[in-house]
Order: C-alpha cells, then structure tokens, then sequence
C-alpha cells in the first residue's frame, strides 16, 4: 500500500508530505533547515528534542501560535509559518 501524499504551506511555499508525518519531519525531509529564529538575536532554530519536550521547533498553524512541529501531524491543505 502506497501511502498518502499530504500538500500542506510552509512560509508560503508548498511542500509535500506524507501522511502521520509531524510537521517537523515532512520539513526537514523537505530541506528546510530552520523553523524559526530566537526573539533577541535572530538564530535559527529546528527540532530539538523531537519529543515536545522543548520549544525549539514551535511555529504558527493555520493561525494559532507556539504549536510545537515535532508534535503535530501534517493534514492536507495546512498552513504553517515561522514565528519569532
């Protein structure tokens, strides 16, 4: 069985998924190398821990703010966005 292909918005860039994939994972699989940047400096940063445990990875989902990646699947039609 093939599994399903999910299309879901990163920044406003299309990415493709597979579905039970977090949104972490179909990211980094995708290329993307950071998620976000820290307030004060600017830094890029990723997954972390992968676990939700920290909140490296957090980002904007369909509007809603400080969503850990490493915790949420990617469903189709999603958008997603950098947060400082």
């Amino acid at each position: 069985m093939t599994p399903k292909t999910v299309h879901f918005q990163f920044n406003g860039v299309a990415v493709t998924a597979t579905q039970g994939q977090t949104i972490a994972a179909a990211l980094i699989a995708d290329g993307w190398k950071s998620l976000r940047k820290t307030r004060v400096k600017g830094k890029p940063r990723s997954i972390f821990c992968g676990i939700g445990v920290c909140f490296d990875c957090v980002v904007n989902v369909d509007t809603i703010a400080n969503q850990r990646s490493c915790l949420i699947e990617v469903t189709d039609g999603m958008n997603v966005a950098s947060q400082s």
